[in-house]
């Protein structure tokens, strides 16, 4: 089979829907070799340039000019030209008129938070991504959503029928997945400074993701927390907080640019808090288990299908209910050792081999 995909985000995205691309795109070159993997993107890129792939731009003077308008009309007719069995769009996109080309189509929708959470968007950046993903699920020959919450939500905000949308869970990087020698994780504990005992979260540090809700309830447990992801405005709140708290000693906030240094702090964390208010899937949940850190996070939504029975599960915005869960795993080996434990088998079904046979029968099905 010759596959093209939708490589904007590949290139250009460092984490989120980049990490999700080049995962899935590792994962089937790995299993699956002897089919063509073709990657089309607007700009040249600088950064992942990975064997093996074919990597296409557009090429005439209109389409050069207009990339965007490229992305989402033009390149039909050079999927054509490339003999392109199917398209997939990785991030809910997928180009107009793929099926006057006869190209099947595959379309990834990770979330639809625009539409559970007007609030958090701008009302010009909801209705362009509304009508972005409601082409794509409708007119995609399948639909893959990143878990059955998000899949729930294509059903109802877009009425795709329940046999259109397959579920195939994301991936995370084989970091988190390699076994970790003490001496490196010592190494790692000196480089970025942090405490023999630590709280961990990351991701962005943004409104939904309750941060805010950690750091208070922190206030009068002696633990520290270490914070890693992209900082906003929300994050120079939480900063002022600790100031006038004076909890500056306790509360970390660390950059971390390797994904094996990221994955090394994860297996040094003694526990991963997410009380994050919504996510299409939330891998920092998935990357904590599998490096055998108990996880407490949102008690709704996507979040007990991503962590599993044995994680510790809280109302997000209760701040007793999050130091509570934090007092209750840190006091109890027993109960750590069972979250580590089952958390890493419940891991399994997010291996690689695993989704790739997923992804390959789906792509075979179209084919």
């Amino acid at each position: 089979m010759r596959i093209g995909y939708d490589a904007k985000r590949y290139f250009q995205n460092q984490s989120g829907l980049g990490n999700y691309s080049r995962d899935l795109l590792r994962i089937l070159k790995e299993h699956y070799p002897t089919n063509d993997y073709v990657l089309y993107t607007t700009k040249r890129p600088s950064r992942y340039l990975d064997k093996g792939f074919t990597i296409r731009f557009p090429e005439n003077g209109i389409n050069k000019m207009l990339p965007s308008l490229w992305r989402s009309r033009g390149i039909a007719t050079d999927l054509k030209n490339d003999a392109i069995d199917i398209f997939h769009g990785l991030s809910g996109e997928i180009p107009m008129n793929l099926t006057k080309q006869g190209i099947q189509s595959v379309v990834t929708i990770h979330d639809l938070i625009f539409l559970r959470h007007p609030e958090l968007y701008k009302p010009l950046d909801r209705i362009i991504y509304a009508k972005k993903f409601k082409y794509a699920a409708k007119h995609a020959n399948k639909v893959i959503a990143i878990s059955m919450q998000t899949k729930m939500d294509i059903m109802h905000f877009f009425g795709i029928p329940d046999g259109q949308i397959d579920v195939i869970y994301q991936g995370c990087h084989p970091a988190f997945q390699q076994v970790k020698l003490q001496a490196h994780l010592d190494n790692i504990r000196q480089k970025y400074e942090l405490p023999t005992d630590f709280i961990l979260n990351v991701g962005s540090i943004e409104p939904r993701k309750n941060a805010f809700q950690i750091v208070k309830a922190l206030e009068h447990l002696d633990v520290p927390l270490v914070m890693i992801g992209k900082e906003t405005a929300y994050a120079e709140e939480i900063k002022k907080y600790v100031a006038e708290k004076k909890m500056q000693h306790k509360i970390l906030f660390k950059k971390v640019e390797r994904m094996d240094d990221l994955a090394a702090i994860y297996k040094l964390a003694k526990l991963f808090v997410y009380p994050s208010t919504y996510e299409g899937f939330g891998i920092p949940i998935i990357e904590a288990l599998y490096s055998e850190t108990p996880v407490i996070t949102t008690n709704s939504g996507v979040f007990p299908e991503a962590a599993g029975p044995f994680s510790y599960y809280v109302n997000p915005k209760n701040c007793e209910e999050i130091r509570h869960a934090i007092q209750a795993v840190l006091s109890s080996t027993s109960m750590q050792e069972e979250m580590k434990t089952k958390g890493l088998e419940y891991a399994q079904q997010f291996n690689d081999d695993v989704l790739a046979e997923q992804w390959i029968k789906v792509y075979q099905e179209l084919s």
